[in-house]
């Protein structure tokens, strides 16, 4: 029998803070109710962003609040190449198409469509959908603009997937942290558009990564912020597509900072490491995120 499996997944682009503390502490907890394991994973597929540095104090930020999980932990840099089998099977079906519109373009096509009075469309996130104006290209001129180097990344053509679905698509969600009782949602794919999902240097992008991970390691519950709550659409249907086991969901509350903004690497908020050589213990922080 499968044992039930969490995970807790962090990127080393950055320094961990309160809101790393608490999905991880949250992931520990969920799992020792049990005996489930609880798994590590490195999610370090930016390989520009990414440092062994944020690596080593991601491990040192765990242990010190005293986390425990399976050794060893999975770097997806070291899995490029079963993230690219995944992705020539989504090539070959001809459910992905290579972009090549750069940002300015995509701005600029935008800007010119809002001129004539029609507002385009934004994802959860508040950004501008893809043009996948690239869906009109010819195999040739495809084929002509990847041999000329042309930048480009592999993106989902949403349209072409959800054809394929033999029906609605949803998701198990736990209605809170003890697991008593759950609800189905409804799956949107098609709010975040022509998502990426692997860029022509590197084979996988985190929608997809994700997705092949969790079918892997047999990871049964994903226990994450809410801030991924929209995003499990396209995980689903990648899910779907590649004929994945869906595991069962819970997208936590977020750690808030004084302003009520949710805390962010990208802001500099104040990390593990910080406090703890301020003199703050694993208790202290336990305490400061509600557990």
């Amino acid at each position: 029998m499968t044992l039930l499996t969490f995970r807790f997944a962090p990127s080393p682009n950055g320094e961990l803070h309160l809101g790393h503390a608490y999905s991880a502490l949250l992931n520990q907890q969920m799992a020792a109710r049990a005996g489930r394991r609880l798994l590590l994973r490195i999610e370090d597929i930016d390989i520009t962003r990414c440092t062994p540095e944020f690596e080593a104090g991601i491990f040192s930020d765990l242990k010190w609040l005293g986390l425990g999980w399976e050794e060893p932990a999975r770097r997806q840099s070291e899995h490029f190449s079963e993230y690219k089998a995944v992705l020539d099977r989504l090539i070959a079906e001809e459910l992905v198409y290579p972009a090549f519109m750069s940002r300015g373009e995509i701005r600029a096509f935008i800007v010119e469509t809002e001129k004539r009075g029609r507002d385009w469309p934004r994802d959860p996130d508040g950004v501008p959908l893809y043009p996948s104006l690239d869906k009109a290209l010819s195999m040739k001129e495809r084929e002509r603009r990847i041999a000329e180097n042309i930048p480009f990344a592999w993106r989902l053509d949403v349209e072409a997937a959800m054809a394929r679905m033999p029906g609605a698509l949803s998701w198990v969600e736990f209605a809170d942290e003890t697991m008593a009782a759950t609800h189905t949602v409804e799956a949107k794919p098609q709010a975040w558009g022509d998502v990426i999902v692997a860029r022509r240097d590197i084979p996988t992008s985190y929608h997809l990564a994700v997705v092949v991970d969790d079918a892997l390691q047999q990871v049964s519950h994903v226990v994450r912020g809410q801030d991924l709550y929209a995003a499990t659409g396209v995980q689903r249907l990648l899910q779907q597509l590649l004929g994945l086991p869906p595991p069962l969901y819970f997208h936590h509350r977020l750690i808030l900072g004084p302003d009520g903004r949710k805390l962010s690497k990208s802001l500099k908020d104040t990390g593990l490491a910080v406090l703890r050589q301020a003199g703050m213990s694993p208790q202290d922080v336990r305490r400061l995120v509600g557990l």
